[in-house]
């Protein structure tokens, strides 16, 4: 994934800044507990397509 492309990504929900987690290929938000998957190198930042990280602790 392009850093240059990390910087300017933000969580289209609450405009919060995202965290890459290169091993599971996704991009987390914490605030809003959602991880936005990353698929062929393309970020989809769609809150449909995010998996929900409520079970998760931290």
């Amino acid at each position: 994934m392009d850093p240059k492309l990390l910087d300017i990504l933000v969580c289209p929900l609450c405009k919060g800044e995202l965290q890459h987690h290169q091993a599971e290929q996704e991009l987390i938000c914490k605030p809003c507990k959602l991880a936005f998957p990353i698929q062929n190198g393309i970020p989809v930042m769609l809150e449909d397509e995010a998996r929900s990280l409520t079970e998760e602790a931290g």
